[in-house]
């Protein structure tokens, strides 16, 4: 499992946790939170990055975060 923390473009910070659910795909949780005051969990899925390194596999989960976050806030 590997961790990942950011913030969001409409000012949220978030800390998750990923791992491989197979070869093919990452499963991820993340808690968000404005000023240290909890405001909601997300978790999701990606599909597809068996052929992506593994340096890139922290941004695509940032990546999907942000924006499961703030398509639906």
């Amino acid at each position: 499992m590997a961790s990942v923390s950011g913030e969001t473009t409409n000012g949220f910070t978030y800390e998750g946790d990923y791992e491989n659910a197979n070869p093919d795909r990452v499963i991820w949780a993340a808690t968000y939170r404005r000023s240290g005051v909890f405001f909601g969990m997300r978790h999701g899925r990606i599909n597809g990055v068996h052929d992506i390194p593994a340096s890139e596999i922290d941004d695509l989960v940032k990546d999907d975060i942000e924006s499961t976050w703030v398509r639906f806030s």
